[in-house]
């Protein structure tokens, strides 16, 4: 069964505040077993815009990752996220 991914570029607009979001998403993603590739990091940015940072999550499945952004531990979290960040979800199939 192929793989869940999230796929989050983000611009922090509140560093004071950002770890409440990190604090919250965290009983999300440890609920459903996510497993980061990306988190930060150094990138560049040859074509189009780009955010100033980069998160790759794995889900065993593309449902759990729905599963995973609808639960409420997350939905907990996404006000927090939209307050202190803008940011970009997209949530994929692999391959």
């Amino acid at each position: 069964m192929p793989k869940g991914y999230w796929i989050i570029h983000v611009d922090v607009t509140d560093a004071d505040n950002y770890p409440k979001y990190l604090a919250q998403d965290a009983l999300a993603f440890e609920k459903y077993d996510a497993k980061f590739h990306v988190r930060g990091g150094r990138c560049e940015g040859p074509e189009g815009s780009i955010r100033s940072r980069h998160v790759v999550i794995e889900f065993e499945s593309f449902d759990q990752a729905m599963e995973c952004y609808n639960s409420p531990e997350y939905q907990k979290a996404v006000p927090l996220r939209q307050a202190y960040s803008n940011s970009d979800v997209v949530i994929v199939e692999g391959v």
